[in-house]
């Protein structure tokens, strides 16, 4: 899986901290970088892994002698990892907007 975007929405994460906080940020986000566009691109990537695998794994169970077991497995293996780690993701940005919420203006 592509780590870039995810990269991206880090950076982006700091620098809106530090400027929160009232720092000058020496890290700029990227110029254009969007965190929707970063965030729906992964999970697009989280999609297509799982469509392949999905679609592989029919083409070996209905007899296929183009795909073996091997890259199956293997391809599952991946599209369960990535989309674990989406979860990840997800259940950081929960908590980074519960953090924000409960704080005291």
């Amino acid at each position: 899986m592509d780590t870039r975007g995810i990269e991206q929405m880090i950076g982006q994460l700091k620098a809106s901290t530090e400027l929160a906080a009232g720092k000058s940020s020496s890290a700029q986000p990227t110029a254009g970088a969007d965190f929707a566009q970063a965030l729906q691109g992964a999970l697009q990537q989280v999609s297509q892994a799982q469509e392949s695998a999905q679609q592989m794994s029919q083409d070996f169970s209905a007899g296929d002698s183009n795909v073996n077991l091997q890259d199956v497995m293997i391809n599952l293996q991946k599209a369960n990892i990535s989309f674990q780690q989406m979860v990840q993701v997800r259940n950081k940005l929960v908590t980074a907007y519960q953090d924000i919420m409960n704080i005291s203006v």
